[in-house]
């Protein structure tokens, strides 16, 4: 009975013994298959791989990342591909650096933790891929940027009045920002979908051709029936507008016109040339009235006082010649009776197609008023200018803003501020005389504009064979100044 049991245990042993065998063996092909693959629990960019082979692993990858990403601008969506964005994943290094975690881990430390069922968790591998920001830069400018970019439209002039209908803003994208984040979706898993910023593009200013078209319609609305020329600079991008018309018709601009008390302007600029230093008060008080009040007599006694006595109104042109103009002169002093001291033949009052009687003592055209007043305006804004570089020294930068200080006092209410906001500061001289025959046959201002929307210079002359009637030109000059402030201050909705 011994014997026989002693048998049993000894069967029992060896079937065990077999039994372990077998096992280890089958756990040990079970560890190596495994161990053929990538370590359980390995992440590679984001993307769980563990448990598959290489290609396996790769596949899953590419199916990933080479979904298109989605593109959100404004309303528009767009898919693109990322191979379009030059995106190229670098397979072969995620792979090695996964698989150099499971050939670094020694055999039986391995398969040890295999048969305890534990599984230590791999290093996640960093996505590794290039991206060419070139052509992602190329794919937003073209494909993005061109066709979901909304243009802002321009403000369009309201035919017949002096205001204008607000054009409507635009989008543009925000290039920098959307490069930053497409990247971000290319290099994601999960998150790939971009909603794009973009920036709101405001109105841009109307048209400047279009602002002379409606200048144009302002005086044919009013049925002015005579001629006005007007002159507009404008002081930040230096475009002009400068035409003639008359009954409909666009003339030749540059015609003579009397210069009246605008040709104040030039007398104040010779008188600042020739005193250095502090004005004396009675210099002064003369400049104050001659350009506020526009009186006569300061003119003639500034000409005769400082300009040299009786040939005062002369160096007035000669200076005026030395600053390039050719058709402004002054030929005799203003108080009834002054002999005439020189006759003026020039290219505007030398036209046989259109002729305004212009004063032989005084005139000049609206173009070259207007550019008196951008020299005074450069000089006292940027110490440049004309009026710096032909007389140096002789007029300071300080100089040009004390002239510009007395234009800015002089506020009548009438002609071009009639037509600008109550608070709009202007620097400017207005001018009309009544002639031989007790009317007025012209009209004249000439003025710096300051606003919030951009400063400018107005020139505008006006002149009617029969009579101008003050009130009627008045009226059109205000009309035409307030088109052209709205053209800068125009009101975006």
């Amino acid at each position: 009975m011994r014997r026989a049991g002693s048998t049993i245990l000894q069967w029992l042993s060896i079937i065990l013994v077999l039994l372990t065998v077998i096992l280890t063996v089958f756990q040990l092909i079970s560890y190596s298959r495994i161990r053929a693959s990538l370590a359980p629990g390995t992440i590679i960019g984001g993307v769980p791989v563990g448990g598959l082979d290489r290609q396996a692993a790769a596949d899953r990858l590419i199916k990933v990342y080479n979904t298109a990403i989605e593109v959100r601008y404004d309303n528009a969506v767009i898919q693109i591909k990322p191979a379009n964005l030059g995106f190229e994943l670098d397979l072969e290094a995620m792979l090695t650096a996964a698989d150099q975690q499971r050939i670094d881990q020694p055999f039986w430390t391995g398969f040890w933790d295999f048969l305890w069922n534990r599984f230590p968790k791999p290093d996640a591998v960093p996505l590794r891929a290039k991206i060419s920001e070139e052509r992602l830069r190329l794919y937003l400018g073209d494909e993005i940027a061109t066709r979901y970019n909304q243009p802002a439209s321009e403000a369009i002039p309201v035919p017949g009045s002096t205001q204008f209908l607000s054009g409507q803003s635009g989008t543009e994208l925000d290039v920098e920002r959307a490069v930053i984040l497409i990247k971000d979706a290319l290099q994601s898993s999960n998150a790939r979908v971009v909603n794009l910023t973009y920036s709101q593009v405001e109105p841009p200013r109307p048209n400047f051709q279009n602002l002379q078209i409606l200048l144009q319609q302002v005086i044919d609305v009013t049925n002015f029936d005579g001629l006005t020329e007007l002159y507009l600079l404008d002081l930040q991008t230096r475009q002009e507008i400068n035409f003639a018309y008359e009954n409909g018709q666009t003339l030749q601009p540059g015609i003579a016109f009397t210069a009246a008390s605008t040709m104040k302007i030039p007398i104040m600029i010779s008188v600042m040339r020739e005193v250095n230093g502090t004005l004396p008060l009675e210099i002064n008080s003369q400049l104050e009235l001659m350009i506020e009040r526009s009186e006569n007599d300061p003119a003639d006694r500034l000409m005769e006082s400082v300009l040299g006595g009786n040939l005062g109104p002369l160096q007035v042109t000669g200076d005026l010649q030395e600053l390039g103009f050719q058709n402004t002169f002054l030929a005799g002093y203003f108080y009834p009776g002054a002999p005439l001291l020189q006759r003026y033949a020039t290219p505007a009052n030398q036209r046989t197609d259109i002729d305004t009687k212009p004063d032989t003592y005084n005139q000049t055209t609206p173009v070259e008023m207007g550019e008196l007043m951008d020299d005074l305006f450069q000089c006292a804004t940027r110490d440049g200018g004309t009026l710096r570089a032909v007389f140096a020294e002789e007029i300071t930068q300080a100089e040009c803003q004390t002239m510009i200080n007395y234009l800015v006092r002089n506020r009548i209410g009438v002609l071009i501020q009639a037509g600008l906001p109550e608070t709009t500061e202007l620097a400017h001289k207005h001018g009309w005389i009544t002639e031989g025959d007790g009317l007025i046959h012209t009209i004249s201002d000439s003025a710096i504009v300051y606003t919030p929307g951009g400063n400018f210079i107005l020139v505008i002359y006006m002149y009617h064979p029969v009579q101008l009637v003050f009130d009627n030109a008045n009226y059109l000059m205000a009309q035409l100044s307030s088109a052209v402030y709205n053209y800068y201050n125009f009101k975006t909705e």
